[in-house]
């Protein structure tokens, strides 16, 4: 058969993803790892230098995606598949561009983890992401603020004739478009990927990308790269050099033989092809391979501990198939950030396709025959020539006007073209696509006004970058628009600018509680926790009183300030001004199971330890718990020397050691 291009619908057991948090991240996320001043003078100088290039101070102004549940019901999704005699290729344009799944029709293998639920979990740097596939991670270190979001996607003509899938996006973070070419040339086993990264600014920028693929794991399921040693980064979130495969006394490039989760880095040498493959115990498996300027290869695993089992439940479902991932990217380690010039462009081609080698080599004592003989295989199955050629003939297609829409993607991508003007072909930013949520910007764009809301309700966004701060600094201080300010102000580092436009906006504000919380979270960062305790206070009342309905937004809202001054009073002891707030939170509220969580916290500050275990024996789930995070096992080690349940055992590494 020619190749093909359809819409379709994926129909799978998936947990809605709520509401977006309307209060802005004004912290640095969770979990991103910064090493010190001496860390970074071990480490190679390109390398550190890298790692201390424009690190992410906040996930501004995208919005924190933690609205979500676990309970799944069948649902519809809008997929586009890509096939042709050998392989079948279904993208879900939705949900950032995810290839779903990867079938290689001669042998009916599933070349990916094909994962059979859709379950947001607390992953991607705002928040909401979900396992499986190949994912397209851009912005900066993590899992992308588009895991969960929809991208434009839209038929071009392929280099060969035929037609392709592009995706594109504005990504936020960093202020950049993007695109990702699908194609499958009529007699291709190998998926083409064409990547292209611009900066239409007058500045540099540091750029992000990492392509992840989930594969599925088993005892004798190894994963092979063209390197013999890695960066590892382990329990102690350090970079240390690793010999491949051995390390610390087991072969870690099966990746079951790891008790506790583990990131490798392999250091692939800049002359090589790159290219990562997973094999199984028969040789057959998944191979990704790309032009030089992807030089970055990983293994990420879960490990056969059980925290890693139960977070391998907890994001395919119980009995769900386990998965480890490889991964490809712009640099060698996931804490680089690469600088691209003002005006200029990256751009690269990655293949991703069926790979039969000898078993016996694969799975030899002899390191480097196993990957010289897997890398033979691929050059026989697609040579490094060809895909180079693939790259070049890509090229002047990257900037073809797309044909047949498929799907449709944010606003603020022609919000910042009509802004600055920005001639982006290729990706076009139509102006159809501006909604409610650009409105007020477009306003402050064209009348140097930024409107204030019509009727009282949560705050909407915040753009951040320059440009905009400049407007809203030279806009009328009305309490609306000094709100905006000190958030842009706060993600500049800024600090106490930010501090002031909220006091000037507190005074006249007919809506308190959004300025009130800003102002509590200053403290917080400040070393004040007494203060902040008195002014989360003072929010969470002026929202109780102004709440109008127990919709959507206003629940959002609820939950995200109930939550965090409920943590700020608990952590300067204020018990019963937590339960306060804890009490006028709706039933529904209540029962959501970060806030069981918090309910046990709170009855063991009280002193109810009897009623604290309950909590845990009655069981909860917290829906958006992060990776990484250890608060359930501490919040148990209070209350009992019993063993953690393995229901609540998230532990990504051993207990620590008693002191």
């Amino acid at each position: 058969m020619a190749t093909t291009v359809r819409r379709a619908v994926l129909t799978l057991p998936a947990a809605p993803l709520g509401p977006e948090n309307p209060l802005p991240a004004l912290w640095t996320p969770e979990g991103l790892h910064r090493p010190d001043g001496r860390a970074l003078r071990e480490l190679p100088r390109a390398m550190a230098r890298r790692i201390a290039y424009e690190p992410l101070r906040t996930v501004l102004p995208a919005r924190l995606r933690d609205g979500y549940g676990r309970e799944r019901a069948e649902t519809d999704l809008d997929a586009i598949v890509i096939e042709n005699d050998l392989l079948r290729a279904t993208v879900l344009p939705g949900l950032g561009g995810r290839v779903h799944s990867l079938h290689h029709k001669p042998t009916g293998r599933e070349l990916v983890h094909r994962n059979p639920v859709l379950q947001p979990a607390g992953f991607a740097l705002n928040g909401a992401w979900f396992a499986g596939g190949i994912e397209w991670n851009i912005g900066a270190t993590g899992h992308s603020t588009l895991s969960c979001a929809p991208l434009h996607a839209a038929v071009v003509a392929a280099p060969d004739g035929g037609d392709m899938v592009r995706l594109w996006e504005w990504e936020r973070l960093r202020d950049l478009p993007f695109q990702v070419d699908l194609w499958l040339p009529d007699d291709s086993a190998f998926l083409l990927v064409g990547v292209r990264i611009r900066n239409p600014h007058e500045r540099p920028a540091p750029v992000y990308w990492w392509s992840n693929t989930a594969v599925p794991e088993g005892e004798r399921t190894r994963v092979l790269a063209p390197a013999a040693e890695a960066w590892h980064l382990g329990l102690q979130r350090s970079l240390r050099k690793a010999p491949v495969p051995e390390h610390d006394g087991a072969d870690r490039t099966y990746p079951l033989r790891s008790e506790h989760s583990a990131d490798y880095f392999y250091d692939v040498p800049e002359d090589s092809r790159k290219w990562i493959a997973s094999l199984g115990e028969d040789g057959r498996g998944l191979v990704q391979t790309s032009t030089d300027r992807l030089l970055g290869r990983k293994l990420f695993v879960w490990g056969a501990g059980r925290g890693g089992r139960t977070w391998q439940q907890w994001l395919t479902g119980p009995g769900g198939p386990g998965y480890a991932e490889i991964q490809a990217g712009l640099a060698r380690t996931q804490l680089e950030h690469v600088r691209l010039e003002a005006e200029e462009e990256f751009s690269w081609l990655e293949a991703y396709g069926p790979l039969d080698a000898d078993p016996a080599v694969v799975h030899g004592d002899d390191w480097a025959a196993a990957r010289s003989g897997t890398e033979a295989c691929l050059e026989r199955a697609l040579p490094r020539a060809r895909l180079e050629a693939a790259y070049t003939a890509w090229l002047p297609h990257a900037d073809t006007d797309p044909g047949e829409r498929l799907a449709t993607g944010s606003g603020w991508g022609a919000l910042e073209v009509l802004r600055a003007g920005h001639r982006l072909p290729g990706t076009p930013f139509d102006p159809a696509t501006l909604g409610d949520e650009q409105a007020p910007w477009l306003a402050l764009l064209r009348t140097g006004v930024l409107p204030a809301p019509r009727q009282v309700a949560p705050p909407g966004p915040t753009l951040v970058a320059p440009h905009w701060r400049d407007m809203l600094e030279t806009a009328p201080a009305e309490p609306h628009t000094e709100y905006h300010l000190g958030v842009a102000q706060w993600h500049a580092g800024d600090h106490a600018q930010a501090v002031r436009s909220w006091e000037r906006g507190l005074r006249l504000a007919p809506s308190r509680w959004p300025l009130l919380r800003c102002l509590a979270l200053a403290d917080r960062a400040g070393g004040h926790p007494e203060r902040a305790a008195d002014l989360y206070t003072e929010a969470f009342d002026d929202l109780c009183a102004e709440r109008r309905d127990d919709g959507e937004a206003w629940t959002a809202a609820t939950a995200a300030l109930a939550r965090e001054a409920i943590e700020s009073l608990l952590g300067t002891g204020r018990t019963a001004d937590a339960r306060s707030v804890l009490d006028r939170l709706w039933p529904a509220l209540r029962e959501r199971g970060r806030f069981r969580l918090l309910e046990a916290r709170l009855l063991l500050a009280e002193g109810d330890r009897a009623g604290a275990r309950s909590v845990f024996d009655e069981g909860f789930d917290v829906a958006d718990l992060r990776e990484g995070a250890e608060i359930l096992g501490e919040t148990w080690s209070r209350l009992t020397d019993e063993p953690l349940p393995a229901r609540y055992d998230f532990r990504m590494r051993p207990p620590r050691p008693e002191a």
